[in-house]
C-alpha cells in the first residue's frame, strides 16, 4: 500500500517559491539599471577623453608638419641664393626679407625673387614667376617690397603668397666676422655690398628667431641657423 505525502507546506514557503519564479523585484531592477547607467557614463567619459586626446595629438602633429615644410622652404630659398653683378641677393629692412635665388637647379630656368614677412599674425612667403630679364627682376624686386608692406591685404600680387603659420614676431641676425648681429645695426652692415663683390658681402650665416603665437599648438621661441654653402673658415 503506497503512502501518501501528507507533509504540510506553509504559505510562507509557497510565497518564497512564487518570488523565485517571478524574478527580480522593482528595487532590484532599479539598482541594476543605476549600476549599468553609471558604468555607461564612466565608459563614455573614457572614450570622450581618448577622442579629445587623439584630436589634440593630430592637431599638434599637423602643426609640426607645417613647420617642417615651411622651414625646409626657408633653407631652400637661402641655399639657392645667387650673387650677380648689380643685383642684390639679400635685403632685410626689419619687416621684409627679400631674396634673389635660382628658380631651380637648371641655370636656364632663370632667377626668382622670394620674400618673407609677418602679416596679420601669419608668417608668410611670396614668390615671383621665373625671371630671365633684368627689368623683370627689378619689377619683381619692387613687388616683393610692396607685398611685404601690405601682407594679408587684398592686393593682386597676393595670389602668389603662401601662409606658413601663426607667429607673434620674428627677427633676423647676420653672422659676420665670428659674431651674430642685427643686420640693421652698424655691425650687421659692416660689409658694404659692392656690386663687383656680392659674394663677399653676403653674411656667413643667417639666424632666424621666431616667437610663436600663444594660440599655436607649438609654443615658445624657435631658432634656426643657416650657414652659407660657400662659406669657408680661414685657418691661420
Amino acid at each position: 500500500m503506497s503512502s501518501t505525502d501528507l507533509t504540510f507546506k506553509s504559505p510562507k514557503c509557497k510565497a518564497s517559491k512564487l518570488k523565485a519564479i517571478a524574478g527580480f523585484t522593482l528595487i532590484e531592477v532599479l539598482v541594476a539599471s543605476a549600476i549599468l547607467a553609471l558604468m555607461a557614463l564612466i565608459s563614455w567619459r573614457g572614450l570622450d577623453g581618448m577622442s579629445k586626446a587623439q584630436e589634440a595629438l593630430q592637431t599638434r602633429s599637423e602643426a609640426n608638419q607645417t613647420w617642417q615644410v615651411g622651414l625646409a622652404q626657408w633653407r631652400t630659398d637661402l641655399d639657392n641664393m645667387v650673387s650677380l653683378p648689380n643685383i642684390p641677393a639679400l635685403d632685410w629692412d626689419g619687416r621684409v626679407l627679400r631674396i634673389t635665388r635660382q628658380h631651380s637647379q637648371d641655370p636656364q630656368a632663370g632667377m626668382q625673387v622670394v620674400a618673407w614677412t609677418l602679416g596679420n599674425g601669419q608668417w608668410t612667403r611670396w614668390q615671383s614667376p621665373p625671371l630671365t630679364q633684368r627689368d623683370a627682376w627689378a619689377q619683381a624686386w619692387n613687388q616683393a617690397q610692396i607685398w611685404g608692406d601690405s601682407a594679408g591685404q587684398p592686393l593682386s600680387n597676393n595670389t602668389r603668397e603662401v601662409v606658413i603659420h601663426a607667429i607673434r614676431s620674428w627677427q633676423i641676425y647676420y653672422h659676420r666676422d665670428g659674431a651674430w648681429s642685427n643686420p640693421l645695426s652698424s655691425a650687421g652692415n659692416s660689409s658694404v655690398q659692392s656690386p663687383l663683390n656680392q659674394a663677399a658681402a653676403l653674411p656667413e650665416g643667417i639666424r632666424l628667431v621666431i616667437d610663436l603665437a600663444e594660440s599655436a599648438q607649438v609654443q615658445g621661441k624657435l631658432t634656426l641657423d643657416w650657414v652659407r654653402p660657400t662659406f669657408t673658415v680661414n685657418k691661420q
